[in-house]
């Protein structure tokens, strides 16, 4: 996970490079470059449309198949979103402020949960608009579970980006190179709360054993069914799913602020952290 701005995109959201190709299906870099964009609270609706629109694609490239078996969606679903925690970039708290007028502490805390809510209203919306369309031709129903698996993966990454921009606002960062982050931020996902560095396997080598992944498809199995309401008739899937999702990352948002809030003082606005 990147702790710097994020450099320019290479390729376009229709790019083979960003899709990969015809005769492959797409890598883990190229499945995590467009999550990672997903995940830009800066993207605009139509941007957002046309990437999970690849992200389907890349889905599919990936095995289908498997998809249409609940069990094995699930299992799916939470092998993608391992796979993808360590492109998901996290901002730095000097790039986190630079790139919100200089707010601090509650303040920024508040605007990054609220950006992160409109960006997973703006996936349901785009994953109702193109439930939307197949509802009008029986047979693209068929494409349901991938609509849905790609819809479910795209949200998690933005709440795992919240949850670690939120450490860093209240100067407890999530310790580790990448990959270890990652884990670390994963469980916290799958825990509704801030990551607690002093649990066993949030260290270094830290790896998603048996126990975490089952917790991790337990939480998502929920957020699996709540992405079921894109999957209704004509643009009734949209207005549901954007209203569930932003509802369901504004009260993740204010579970893990009041985790972090009680852990340490409270920090004065505007006032470096000691050893910073």
């Amino acid at each position: 996970m990147s702790h710097a701005d994020p450099p320019p995109p290479q390729n376009g959201p229709g790019s083979a490079a960003s899709t990969g190709s015809a005769d492959r299906p797409p890598t883990d870099a190229e499945l995590g470059d467009t999550v990672a964009r997903l995940t830009d609270d800066t993207t605009d609706p139509g941007d957002r449309r046309r990437l999970l629109a690849r992200l389907v694609h890349q889905v599919r490239g990936r095995g289908v198949g498997d998809l249409f078996k609940p069990r094995a969606a699930l299992k799916w679903i939470s092998d993608a979103v391992a796979e993808v925690a360590p492109y998901v970039p996290v901002r730095d708290l000097e790039t986190l402020r630079r790139h919100h007028d200089g707010l601090d502490g509650d303040q920024l805390a508040e605007r990054l949960v609220r950006n992160a809510a409109i960006a997973t209203a703006g996936v349901g919306a785009a994953g109702g608009g193109v439930a939307a369309i197949q509802w009008t031709a029986t047979p693209a129903l068929l494409s349901a579970p991938v609509l849905l698996a790609a819809e479910t993966v795209a949200v998690v990454a933005i709440e795992i980006k919240l949850i670690g921009e939120l450490h860093e606002v209240y100067r407890q960062p999530v310790p580790g190179s990448g990959p270890q982050r990652a884990v670390a931020l994963v469980m916290g996902w799958s825990q509704q709360r801030g990551v607690n560095p002093f649990v066993p396997g949030v260290g270094i080598g830290a790896v998603l054993g048996q126990a975490a992944r089952k917790e991790m498809r337990d939480r998502l199995l929920r957020r699996f069914g709540r992405n079921l309401t894109t999957l209704g008739p004509f643009l009734t899937g949209a207005a549901v799913g954007s209203y569930l999702n932003r509802r369901a990352t504004k009260a993740l948002g204010e579970q893990v602020i009041a985790d972090l809030k009680s852990r340490k003082p409270k920090v004065i606005e505007g006032e470096p952290e000691p050893g910073r």
